[in-house]
């Protein structure tokens, strides 16, 4: 039988993501407000809205 550790192990290290947020599609409604909320939200500091219009950007040009 093995002997269990009693030290820590080496941290792990994750990938730093940095892809630069979604535009919206010139001439889209639904991208110019996307767009607009998330400005409002990145200047009042709510930053899950920040990120939640960036999904539904990312999503949004299906129908584009």
């Amino acid at each position: 039988m093995s002997q269990p550790k009693t030290y820590p192990s080496e941290p792990v290290e994750l990938p730093l993501r940095m892809e630069p947020e979604p535009a919206p599609v010139e001439g889209c409604a639904g991208c110019a407000e996307l767009a607009n909320v998330r400005e409002r939200a990145r200047a009042g500091g709510d930053w899950t809205t920040v990120t939640d219009c960036n999904v539904y950007l990312q999503r949004h040009p299906e129908g584009h």
